[in-house]
């Protein structure tokens, strides 16, 4: 491959809306560059991009894939993201690796969450960006709608510098509003087109949009504002530079048109992607501590190599694949490098570009370029790499956390032999997903950002490591307390021929505050109790409050202090004490007013203002206490606390009432005491299950 200078390299992110067509879009610039000597296509499941095999049973984009083109002696690094909200934290991550970013706009749905979701992240990565509304050559798609719900969403900064020739099936073509020329495309998908006059019905039109862009490009500068002013007009480099500036400080979004299926204006956006997007060197300068100072590292081929890994791929055959964005230095296939990070050196073996899947020696990478490289032994997403001694430590990655749990468990012996394996390589590829051990039901819990999410984790576990599992609801991890307070006699006395047993203690038991777990005070005063055998009343204590009297779940926010008690010289023991501990536990949770305590979650929930009733109306229902709602951007966020038991079926619910517009955050706040008609229904499931007896039978 060519060698690129730092200023001829674009590195861009398509992001948007799921199924806005970023897939189609990134096969026809493949197409178009030559880069693939066919048109791909997600229905055919043959793109570059969406090579996992869910990606190609479910028609959407799971994972980021990065590929690349050359055009004009530019190379494009391309980011092909996901854009439905369960795999958004990938987006996110990728943003890290890109200087600008390509949104498109579905020309039919227009403006969708998941299109404000990633102009929320851009915005926070202070990204440039241009603005693509796609499809429009399907039914019911409309290039004026649209526009005008992106202008309303994202202000009136968002500015055609395209206008579409046709609607529908007669899509046929583009107008340039900036050079006031069309250009008409061929019906065969090949991309060819002629450049041709404006269509006379459009001119008036093409003239007005051409107007306001000068305006808003003079608006962007105070020294053009003034010239245009007194001129009412701008040279072609006036306007050209000031254009550029303006979407480098995002004070302008410029809008182009096209349809990725069909293959109509892909060069033409390319073309904007080189004209309008910043390279490395002409982006806002990237920040760094570099030993232990606050630096600004500079896209310089001769500095020390710095690198930030924004995405691990687990390979079957190659093993694991790191990402890197190179943003200083270069590197060759061969070199050796510190993970500032893991604070350990680390030596490449191999480097090579991405196209999807396909694996394209690189001789060497430097600064500005995104490059790959396999089996790095420690590293993994989001870690720093520099070159010796250099010291450079980008931002790390901030990864959302999981939204929703499922229990999982292994079909036969063999699967959960190769479980333990198979996670880790999943945990290494989507640092999203949680497998942990639940310590209270000591079920195998999967955490992930949806229900889609981790049943697609769930999918990948079967084909790619053969482990089959089943997902069910997860228990919940109820705990018992108390609300009153006991005075009670624990004796243990055994006597079996020979040496006996004998324990014999007194403990007052009673409520502390919640959250405060378990206190044990030794008040034994005068010797009744030898001081060798007091640790064994504690552990005993420690062991029996793993199963409460009401249901069996841990017994939590109790105070348990030892006071009195007795030994015989001989036939007391550990044991002896520890059993009597526990029979004084269990005597005294009964008479102390015992309950059962639930988790509560604290939830924000992200919709337009539409669905607010019916989602407060739907809370009201799972027992949620709403504690306060706000405005942030278009959406209004709702914030409440909902029992986590009322919580396992919610997703399903808010896409159905939202149609897919809402989205919500979940993570533990608190335990409170559950209402007695659910504990006496937690009772009987534990009686059910095994986990206590029936009274009758105690």
């Amino acid at each position: 491959m060519k060698d690129y200078a730092v200023d001829k390299i674009r590195n861009i992110a398509l992001v948007g809306h799921g199924s806005s067509g970023k897939t189609s879009l990134t096969a026809a610039f493949l197409f178009a560059t030559g880069a693939t000597g066919r048109l791909t296509k997600v229905d055919k499941g043959n793109t570059i991009t969406d090579y996992d095999p869910d990606e190609i049973e479910r028609k959407i984009s799971i994972n980021a894939a990065v590929c690349f083109c050359e055009w004009k002696d530019h190379k494009v690094n391309i980011v092909d993201t996901p854009g439905y909200s369960n795999f958004l934290w990938d987006t996110k991550a990728c943003l890290h690796a890109v200087d600008a970013a390509t949104v498109v706009v579905c020309g039919v749905a227009g403006v969708e969450v998941g299109t404000e979701k990633v102009w929320s992240m851009l915005e926070e990565h202070r990204l440039p960006r241009t603005i693509v509304i796609n499809k429009l050559d399907r039914e019911n798609s409309n290039f004026g709608r649209t526009l005008e719900a992106v202008q309303q969403f994202f202000g009136r900064q968002a500015i055609p510098v395209q206008l579409p020739i046709g609607e529908e099936k007669n899509f046929s073509g583009v107008v340039d509003v900036i050079a006031g020329k069309a250009y008409l495309f061929e019906k065969d998908e090949s991309g060819k087109f002629k450049e041709t006059a404006v269509p006379a019905d459009m001119q008036a039109d093409v003239e007005k949009r051409r107007r306001e862009l000068i305006e808003m490009v003079a608006e962007s500068d105070e020294k053009l504002m003034e010239k245009y002013l007194e001129q009412g007009e701008l040279s072609p480099d006036e306007f050209r530079d000031g254009l550029k500036r303006a979407i480098l400080g995002r004070q302008l979004f410029p809008v182009f048109a096209a349809s990725g299926l069909t293959n109509t204006g892909a060069q033409l956006l390319l073309d904007g992607m080189i004209a309008y997007l910043p390279s490395p060197v002409e982006r806002e300068a990237v920040k760094a501590i570099v030993k232990g100072q606050d630096q600004e590292i500079q896209p310089s081929p001769d500095a020390p190599f710095s690198a930030l890994v924004f995405k691990t791929i687990s390979d079957l055959y190659t093993g694991r694949i790191s990402l890197m964005r190179i943003f200083s230095g270069r590197m060759n296939p061969d070199g050796t490098v510190t993970n500032v990070t893991r604070d350990t050196d680390e030596k490449f073996v191999g480097l090579f570009f991405l196209q999807g899947k396909e694996q394209i020696s690189a001789g060497q990478a430097k600064a500005g370029d995104i490059a790959a490289t396999a089996k790095l032994k420690v590293t993994s997403t989001g870690d720093s790499l520099c070159a010796k001694g250099a010291g450079i430590v980008f931002a790390p990655i901030k990864f959302p956390e999981p939204s929703i749990s499922f229990a999982i468990e292994p079909k036969t012996r063999a699967d959960e032999d190769r479980i333990s394996p198979a996670t880790h390589r999943i945990t290494e590829e989507d640092p999203t997903v949680r497998f942990d051990r639940d310590p209270d039901t000591a079920q195998l819990l999967i955490s992930g950002n949806g229900e889609l999410h981790v049943r697609i984790i769930a999918e990948r576990l079967r084909k790619r490591y053969n482990v089959d599992v089943d997902l069910k609801p997860p228990k919940i991890s109820y705990k018992e307390t108390i609300k009153g307070k006991a005075d009670v006699q624990g004796r243990h006395k055994k006597q079996t021929g020979g040496r006996g047993q004998f324990g014999d203690v007194w403990i007052k038991m009673e409520p502390l505050a919640r959250g405060k777990d378990f206190e044990f005070e030794d008040k034994v005063f005068g010797g009744s109790i030898p001081r060798n055998f007091i640790p064994s009343v504690e552990k005993g204590i420690l062991e029996a409050r793993k199963k409460g009297v009401l249901a069996g779940y841990p017994a939590v926010d109790f105070k348990v202090i030892l006071y009195d008690g007795s030994y015989h010289d001989v036939d007391s023991s550990d044991i002896a004490f520890k059993i009597a501990a526990t029979k004084a536990y269990k005597k005294a949770m009964k008479e102390a007013k015992p309950t059962i305590l639930e988790p509560v979650m604290s939830v924000e929930i992200y919709t337009p203002e539409i669905y607010m009733g019916d989602i407060m109306g739907n809370l009201n229902g799972r027992r949620g206490k709403v504690q306060g709602m706000e405005q942030k951007g278009t959406s209004r966020v709702l914030k409440a606390q909902v029992p986590m038991s009322e919580m396992l079926d919610f997703e399903p619910t808010l896409t159905s009432i939202t149609g897919g517009r809402g989205s919500y955050l979940m993570e533990f706040s608190h335990y409170e005491e559950a209402p007695s008609h659910i504990q006496q229904k937690i009772i009987a499931d534990a009686v059910k299950e095994g986990r206590v007896k029936p009274e009758e039978e105690e």
